[in-house]
């Protein structure tokens, strides 16, 4: 049972990230936030979900050595694969306006990872969901732009946000995983390492 999986482990969550603190929470995880500030840059080489995974695993690269006996160590990264290419969070609000305006009247993968680390072992698995987008009105896409917190998103959008209500026209794969923690990836993965 997975609400009992963890009640031994002292849960260390190497994010910032509000959505996957909400989703733990409603996994009735409890977890301390650990604070990293890391490089996120990544060799142009990789591709789709190589790169989430390689920047999960680099998120919990500081916090390995230190792990004790019951320690659980989570990290993720969220990005959006769009046309060959990664989209991460942007820079500014033009940009997330472009950003937004190029996924218009087509589809996108949002692939994250998770990366789990004890002082045993270390997975990493990931998932992809994809994004349909429909045309957005200018308007709207500036009012969004400037409302929301766009900055703090991987492909500069919400799906639970004003934009996600108005451009979606539909996804295939999980929901969470948009939101940028897989929930049922996590629980599965947690239940087959048999903690």
């Amino acid at each position: 049972m997975f609400f009992e999986k963890l009640k031994n482990y002292n849960v260390l969550l190497a994010s910032n990230s509000k959505r996957r603190h909400e989703l733990l929470n409603q996994l009735g995880v409890e977890f301390k936030i650990v604070n990293q500030n890391i490089d996120e840059s990544f060799s142009r080489n990789l591709k789709n979900s190589e790169i989430t995974d390689y920047l999960a695993k680099k998120k919990s690269s500081s916090f390995i050595k230190n792990l004790q006996k019951n320690d659980l160590l989570l990290s993720s990264d969220t990005i959006v694969w769009h046309k060959n290419t990664a989209l991460g969070k942007p820079k500014n609000r033009d940009e997330a306006f472009d950003m937004i305006k190029s996924l218009e009247n087509s589809s996108h993968e949002v692939i994250t990872s998770i990366c789990i680390s004890t002082i045993k072992s270390q997975v990493i698995v990931n998932e992809k969901t994809i994004v349909y987008f429909d045309n957005i009105d200018k308007n709207d896409l500036l009012y969004y732009t400037k409302k929301s917190d766009v900055l703090d998103r991987a492909g500069s959008y919400g799906i639970q946000d004003y934009i996600g209500h108005i451009g979606i026209k539909k996804i295939e794969g999980s929901y969470n995983n948009v939101l940028g923690f897989p929930t049922n990836l996590f629980v599965n993965t947690i239940n087959s390492m048999i903690l």
